[in-house]
């Protein structure tokens, strides 16, 4: 096989690894009950001149054909395998960073695991997530798709500096170029100021590391129906009583988890109450108790 073949190929496994691994298997035998009857039809034969040209497009079809019946299904067959793989090593990946506190544990992975942490934390939320070829640094990473919505995630595993505004101005050219009604930045580390300000109003959610393993650590219960709240909501005051449920326990304002009641144990506060984030330290958010 040329190198030229041989990227062809490679290339066509690398997209239907990006599917489900259902879809790669119906594609796959789909690809080869449309081309054998072709590969099997009987050659056209030319009985002069003018039949010459049909008879050699004919040609060209079947043979394609008889390639294509094998190639075509062995290649969404492999791309299925390794969808199945890439979803059960997210499925691990998101099962030990639910175990794990803090957000350590995001800096001793690749940033292709990253990446399929993340994923799987949005599947989890009843996001479909579509990789996107992109690397690991520039482009869109993800692609998320929810009644009828499109979002876009850019991933940054970056530990040694912060994530600056170039990074969601980057973004967000995406978003307005392809009609999406959201974005996410989401990184190990932290964001500077002037990202943070960029984003407020434009429906960009910047995801830090705290942030990222408190929506990881969520029940699966709440994270199915609180994340599109908490992704379009604007953050409350943490005075106010916005984010009460109907039991009057507060929604924390960074990540929407449930709060509970803490005392201040130093400091001029020392012995007053107050709402903190049932997923500290992963997130610190307050409110005051009111």
């Amino acid at each position: 096989m040329s190198r030229r073949r041989q990227s062809v190929v490679e290339d066509l496994i690398e997209v239907a690894a990006m599917l489900p691994w259902w879809v790669g298997v119906m594609i796959g035998a789909l690809s080869y009950f449309l081309l054998h009857p072709l590969a099997e039809a009987p050659p056209v034969t030319a009985s002069g001149l003018n039949d010459l040209s049909g008879m050699v497009n004919s040609q060209f079809i079947r043979t394609a054909a008889m390639i294509g019946q094998y190639i075509l299904p062995l290649v969404f067959i492999i791309g299925a395998v390794l969808s199945a793989i890439r979803a059960f090593k997210g499925g691990s990946l998101l099962k030990a960073a639910k175990a794990t506190r803090g957000s350590a544990d995001l800096m001793d992975i690749s940033w292709r695991e990253f990446e399929q942490l993340i994923g799987e934390t949005f599947r989890e939320r009843g996001f479909s997530v579509a990789e996107t070829p992109s690397g690991p640094d520039g482009g869109v990473d993800l692609e998320l798709r929810k009644n009828g919505e499109l979002h876009l995630v850019q991933c940054k595993r970056w530990r040694a500096y912060k994530v600056g505004v170039e990074i969601v101005r980057e973004l967000y050219g995406v978003m307005a170029a392809r009609g999406a009604a959201g974005g996410y930045v989401i990184s190990s580390g932290v964001f500077t100021n002037e990202a943070e300000k960029f984003a407020h109003g434009r429906n960009i959610e910047l995801w830090d590391g705290a942030k990222l393993k408190a929506m990881i650590r969520h029940d699966r219960a709440e994270s199915r129906s609180g994340l599109s709240q908490v992704a379009s909501a604007p953050r409350a005051n943490p005075g106010s009583r916005e984010g009460r449920t109907t039991s009057e326990k507060p929604r924390c304002p960074v990540c929407g988890a449930d709060m509970v009641l803490r005392t201040t144990r130093r400091g001029a506060n020392a012995g007053q109450q107050f709402w903190g984030c049932s997923s500290f330290p992963g997130c610190k958010g307050t409110r005051n108790r009111s």
